[in-house]
């Protein structure tokens, strides 16, 4: 009887160790994010999600107290650097228009170790629906006791970039 128990004894246990993820879940939601990039997306969700709703104090709430913004701008190969206060950019957020900044994202890469993640998210800006630039922002939040906040964003602002279709914005 008990050698008949050890084999699912084994396999409840890898289950409940989190090891091995059942099928059905496995099919139905695709590849599992673990928790801490889970939460570093959602941060970054947050940014894109308060910038479209023209919401200053959403987007304000991602940053650190000490983040700054960076643009790494020119040719290929060479860069000049600018930069943009936060609370410049969160006022500008803020401000009433016509058309809503639509920043899409896709094929988004983070990593963490402990308290600090890196992300690096290529991308494509809309003012409403006129396609205005694309990049790449490269993001490092540290996590705190409110959560994930960005700590440092440098993106890079060019014309032509490889968009999958399913992110642009059709008219």
């Amino acid at each position: 009887m008990t050698r008949r128990l050890l084999p699912l004894l084994s396999v409840a246990l890898l289950f409940v160790a989190g090891l091995l993820v059942p099928v059905a879940s496995a099919q139905s939601d695709g590849p599992r994010m673990p928790a801490a990039e889970a939460a570093v997306r959602a941060t970054l969700d947050a940014l894109f999600d308060g910038m479209r709703a023209g919401d200053s104090t959403a987007v304000r709430d991602v940053f650190h107290d000490d983040a700054r913004l960076h643009t790494a701008g020119g040719p290929s190969d060479t860069a000049g650097v600018s930069e943009t206060p936060v609370d410049a950019f969160v006022a500008a957020v803020g401000q009433p228009r016509e058309r809503v900044w639509d920043e899409r994202t896709w094929d988004v890469a983070v990593r963490v170790d402990g308290p600090l993640a890196s992300a690096w998210v290529p991308y494509v800006f809309y003012r409403g629906d006129e396609r205005s630039h694309c990049g790449v922002n490269a993001v490092q939040l540290v996590r705190g006791p409110d959560g994930w906040r960005i700590l440092q964003l440098t993106d890079t602002r060019r014309q032509a970039c490889d968009v999958p279709p399913e992110v642009q914005k059709s008219r």
